[in-house]
């Protein structure tokens, strides 16, 4: 059964000290939610429910320092939802990191962290809630996937990597599901204004517009209420289109990825940049 408000629904949401996190963990607060939040920063963690708690309307936010590629941190955490709401209504997975370079520098060791924070804390996830949400005939999840998880981008390859990994992770997951009043919403935003896009790797692909983390969380809870499977967003046209390339010729949406690369390294190493 789809989510029809958040009023007392009880929320789990990685990656909750920051960023997407934060952003949709102060909406569904003010919406009247009961607020599960995990990170693997406490300090942050603490500071985030103390915000969410002055602007919420109940209050109701607990903690739970977790890291997402430990799977018995996670069961842990859902259990700690139902210790203390009896339910799992929702679980946003947008714990997640970006890192970039060129793949003759990308170490073994990063594409491993990578998928392990990225897809596995996402698996794990599924996992340690599915029970809770089996039992209760309904629960709905939204995964954090990213352009990156529809588009081959240059300098990304293994960020990418872990983003188509949660995109088809999620769809056989839906099809799985049919039927069982479980459903998954997954996310596909363009550059975000985070931190990882100010990385030097990202400052090379110029990088001009941003989408705001309030930009993102909003479209999420509209996304969730609606039953949308599927929510894309670009900050630009450009990307728009490149969207739309992708899928009518996926050749060209590289062949123009690669070339814009080329042509701003170009510019970089001519000073004209």
């Amino acid at each position: 059964m789809a989510l029809k408000d958040f009023k007392d629904a009880v929320v789990v949401i990685t990656g909750g000290a920051s960023g997407i996190g934060l952003a949709t963990a102060q909406l569904l607060s003010n919406a009247g939610a009961y607020l599960v939040l995990a990170d693997i920063n406490e300090e942050g963690l603490q500071q985030a429910a103390t915000q969410v708690k002055k602007s919420g309307t109940t209050g109701q936010v607990t903690t739970k320092r977790t890291d997402v590629t430990s799977e018995e941190q996670v069961q842990e955490l859902m259990q700690a939802a139902l210790d203390a709401y009896g339910r799992i209504d929702l679980v946003i997975t947008s714990a997640g990191i970006g890192r970039g370079g060129m793949i003759d520098t990308f170490t073994g060791q990063e594409m491993q962290t990578l998928m392990n924070i990225n897809f596995m804390g996402t698996y794990h996830c599924v996992r340690a809630a599915l029970p809770a949400m089996r039992k209760q005939e309904s629960g709905h999840f939204v995964f954090l996937s990213s352009a990156a998880g529809k588009l081959g981008v240059p300098l990304l390859s293994g960020y990418c990597a872990s983003k188509w990994a949660v995109r088809g992770f999620s769809s056989a997951l839906r099809a799985e599901f049919y039927g069982s009043g479980i459903d998954i919403t997954t996310v596909y935003p363009s550059w975000v204004d985070t931190p990882m896009t100010h990385q030097p790797e990202m400052e090379l692909m110029n990088i001009d517009v941003r989408l705001s983390v309030e930009q993102v969380a909003g479209e999420i809870l509209q996304a969730v209420l609606q039953g949308r499977h599927d929510l894309t967003m670009a900050a630009d046209e450009e990307t728009k289109k490149l969207f739309q390339i992708m899928q009518d010729n996926p050749d060209k949406a590289e062949q123009l990825t690669g070339q814009a690369l080329q042509q701003r390294l170009q510019q970089l190493a001519e000073g004209t940049a």
